[in-house]
Protein backbone atom coordinates (compact mmCIF):
# COMPACT_ATOMS: atom_id res chain seq x y z
CA UNK A 1 0.00 0.00 0.00
CA UNK A 2 1.58 3.43 -0.94
CA UNK A 3 1.61 5.54 1.74
CA UNK A 4 1.38 9.42 0.51
CA UNK A 5 2.61 12.65 2.75
CA UNK A 6 0.64 15.26 3.81
CA UNK A 7 3.01 17.18 1.58
CA UNK A 8 2.19 15.46 -1.36
CA UNK A 9 -1.36 15.62 -1.18
CA UNK A 10 -0.93 19.63 -0.77
CA UNK A 11 1.50 20.20 -3.85
CA UNK A 12 -1.03 17.69 -5.91
CA UNK A 13 -4.26 19.67 -4.75
CA UNK A 14 -2.21 22.86 -5.51
CA UNK A 15 -1.36 22.16 -8.75
CA UNK A 16 -5.39 20.74 -9.17
CA UNK A 17 -6.50 24.09 -8.61
CA UNK A 18 -4.36 25.96 -10.88
CA UNK A 19 -5.11 23.57 -13.63
CA UNK A 20 -8.84 24.35 -12.89
CA UNK A 21 -7.39 28.23 -12.35
CA UNK A 22 -6.20 28.00 -16.16
CA UNK A 23 -8.86 26.16 -18.14
CA UNK A 24 -11.38 28.11 -16.38
CA UNK A 25 -9.23 31.55 -17.59
CA UNK A 26 -8.58 29.56 -21.23
CA UNK A 27 -12.45 28.86 -21.36
CA UNK A 28 -13.11 32.30 -20.71
CA UNK A 29 -11.00 33.64 -23.18
CA UNK A 30 -8.18 34.93 -21.11
CA UNK A 31 -4.76 33.16 -21.79
CA UNK A 32 -1.47 34.75 -20.34
CA UNK A 33 0.70 36.41 -22.66
CA UNK A 34 3.28 35.16 -21.04
CA UNK A 35 2.87 31.32 -20.52
CA UNK A 36 1.62 29.22 -17.60
CA UNK A 37 3.42 25.78 -17.19
CA UNK A 38 2.86 22.51 -15.39
CA UNK A 39 6.35 21.74 -14.49
CA UNK A 40 7.46 18.01 -13.26
CA UNK A 41 10.71 15.90 -13.02
CA UNK A 42 11.57 13.04 -15.11
CA UNK A 43 15.11 11.70 -13.39
CA UNK A 44 17.45 14.60 -12.33
CA UNK A 45 15.86 17.54 -14.54
CA UNK A 46 12.96 19.25 -14.11
CA UNK A 47 10.28 20.45 -17.47
CA UNK A 48 7.62 22.06 -18.29
CA UNK A 49 4.26 22.06 -20.45
CA UNK A 50 1.17 24.25 -21.59
CA UNK A 51 -0.64 24.11 -18.43
CA UNK A 52 -3.75 24.32 -20.74
CA UNK A 53 -2.83 20.76 -22.18
CA UNK A 54 -3.30 19.33 -18.67
CA UNK A 55 -6.99 17.88 -17.52
CA UNK A 56 -6.01 16.49 -14.36
CA UNK A 57 -3.69 14.99 -12.06
CA UNK A 58 -3.92 11.62 -10.90
CA UNK A 59 -1.55 9.06 -8.56
CA UNK A 60 -0.09 6.16 -10.99
CA UNK A 61 -2.14 3.01 -10.81
CA UNK A 62 -1.27 -0.25 -13.19
CA UNK A 63 -2.17 -0.39 -16.48
CA UNK A 64 -3.68 -2.65 -18.31
CA UNK A 65 -0.94 -3.55 -20.90
CA UNK A 66 -1.75 -3.94 -24.54
CA UNK A 67 0.37 -6.94 -26.44
CA UNK A 68 3.32 -6.37 -28.96
CA UNK A 69 2.94 -2.37 -27.85
CA UNK A 70 6.33 -0.34 -26.99
CA UNK A 71 8.23 -0.02 -24.11
CA UNK A 72 6.59 3.06 -23.31
CA UNK A 73 3.32 2.47 -23.48
CA UNK A 74 2.28 1.00 -20.21
CA UNK A 75 -1.14 -0.12 -21.33
CA UNK A 76 -4.40 1.34 -20.47
CA UNK A 77 -6.86 2.58 -17.91
CA UNK A 78 -10.27 3.75 -17.55
CA UNK A 79 -10.81 6.93 -16.69
CA UNK A 80 -14.69 7.44 -15.70
CA UNK A 81 -15.67 5.20 -19.00
CA UNK A 82 -12.80 6.52 -21.54
CA UNK A 83 -10.20 4.45 -22.06
CA UNK A 84 -6.78 6.04 -21.49
CA UNK A 85 -3.39 5.22 -23.24
CA UNK A 86 -0.24 5.50 -20.56
CA UNK A 87 2.63 6.83 -21.29
CA UNK A 88 6.54 6.12 -19.76
CA UNK A 89 7.89 9.46 -20.42
CA UNK A 90 10.57 8.78 -18.27
CA UNK A 91 10.97 5.63 -21.09
CA UNK A 92 9.94 7.44 -23.60
CA UNK A 93 12.79 10.17 -23.72
CA UNK A 94 15.67 7.59 -22.13
CA UNK A 95 15.85 10.31 -19.62
CA UNK A 96 15.15 8.11 -16.09
CA UNK A 97 15.17 4.71 -14.71
CA UNK A 98 10.82 4.05 -14.34
CA UNK A 99 10.95 3.16 -10.72
CA UNK A 100 7.45 3.47 -9.25
CA UNK A 101 6.78 5.60 -5.77
CA UNK A 102 4.97 7.73 -3.60
CA UNK A 103 5.13 10.61 -5.95
CA UNK A 104 4.87 8.97 -9.19
CA UNK A 105 1.65 10.13 -10.80
CA UNK A 106 -0.15 10.27 -14.66
CA UNK A 107 -0.75 13.77 -15.81
CA UNK A 108 -3.97 13.57 -17.68
CA UNK A 109 -3.38 15.70 -21.01
CA UNK A 110 -6.11 16.42 -23.63
CA UNK A 111 -3.61 16.36 -27.19
CA UNK A 112 -5.97 17.26 -29.98
CA UNK A 113 -9.00 16.07 -28.23
CA UNK A 114 -7.83 12.61 -27.29
CA UNK A 115 -6.79 11.85 -23.43
CA UNK A 116 -3.35 10.42 -22.87
CA UNK A 117 -2.51 10.12 -19.53
CA UNK A 118 2.15 10.61 -19.10
CA UNK A 119 4.05 9.26 -16.40
CA UNK A 120 6.32 11.25 -14.53
CA UNK A 121 8.55 11.26 -11.68
CA UNK A 122 6.52 13.74 -9.85
CA UNK A 123 4.66 17.05 -10.47
CA UNK A 124 6.73 20.48 -8.82
CA UNK A 125 4.69 23.42 -9.84
CA UNK A 126 2.81 25.84 -11.82
CA UNK A 127 4.68 28.72 -12.74
CA UNK A 128 3.45 31.89 -14.99
CA UNK A 129 6.87 32.58 -17.55
CA UNK A 130 7.22 36.02 -19.05
CA UNK A 131 9.51 35.87 -22.08
CA UNK A 132 12.37 37.57 -20.65
CA UNK A 133 12.78 34.15 -18.91
CA UNK A 134 12.94 31.86 -21.26
CA UNK A 135 16.27 31.28 -24.10
CA UNK A 136 15.73 29.42 -27.41
CA UNK A 137 16.14 25.64 -27.66
CA UNK A 138 20.22 24.91 -28.41
CA UNK A 139 20.79 24.32 -31.77
CA UNK A 140 22.22 20.51 -31.93
CA UNK A 141 23.41 18.08 -35.04
CA UNK A 142 20.71 16.35 -36.63
CA UNK A 143 21.06 12.91 -34.30
CA UNK A 144 19.64 14.53 -31.41
CA UNK A 145 15.97 15.18 -31.95
CA UNK A 146 15.14 18.45 -30.08
CA UNK A 147 11.52 18.60 -32.19
CA UNK A 148 9.80 19.17 -28.79
CA UNK A 149 11.82 21.62 -26.63
CA UNK A 150 10.79 24.73 -27.18
CA UNK A 151 12.73 26.57 -24.95
CA UNK A 152 14.48 27.02 -21.71
CA UNK A 153 13.90 28.67 -19.10
CA UNK A 154 15.89 29.94 -16.14
CA UNK A 155 13.96 29.92 -12.55
CA UNK A 156 16.25 31.44 -9.75
CA UNK A 157 18.51 28.49 -9.41
CA UNK A 158 16.78 25.98 -11.68
CA UNK A 159 16.94 25.44 -15.48
CA UNK A 160 13.41 23.81 -16.53
CA UNK A 161 13.23 22.15 -20.18
CA UNK A 162 9.86 23.67 -21.47
CA UNK A 163 8.18 20.80 -23.81
CA UNK A 164 5.90 20.60 -26.68
CA UNK A 165 4.02 18.20 -25.16
CA UNK A 166 1.17 18.55 -28.01
CA UNK A 167 4.08 17.58 -30.71
CA UNK A 168 5.58 14.94 -28.74
CA UNK A 169 2.11 12.81 -28.11
CA UNK A 170 0.94 13.53 -31.70
CA UNK A 171 4.36 12.36 -33.61
CA UNK A 172 4.05 9.41 -35.71
CA UNK A 173 6.38 7.36 -33.92
CA UNK A 174 4.05 7.43 -30.65
CA UNK A 175 0.84 6.22 -33.03
CA UNK A 176 -1.53 7.79 -30.51
CA UNK A 177 -2.89 10.54 -32.92
CA UNK A 178 -3.89 9.81 -36.36
CA UNK A 179 -1.87 11.90 -38.78
CA UNK A 180 -4.80 13.43 -40.82
CA UNK A 181 -6.01 15.05 -37.24
CA UNK A 182 -2.99 17.12 -37.64
CA UNK A 183 -4.36 20.06 -38.90
CA UNK A 184 -7.16 20.13 -35.52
Amino acid sequence: MDMITDAQQVARAEAQRAIQGANAKAAAGHTSAHGEYLTFRLGGEEYGIDILRVQEIRSYEQPTRIANSPAFLKGVVNLRGVIVPIIDLRVKLNCATADFNAFTVVIVLNIKGRVVGAVVDSVSDVLELGGEQIKPAPAMNSNVDMGFITGIANVGERMLILMDITGLMSSADMGLIEQTAEAA
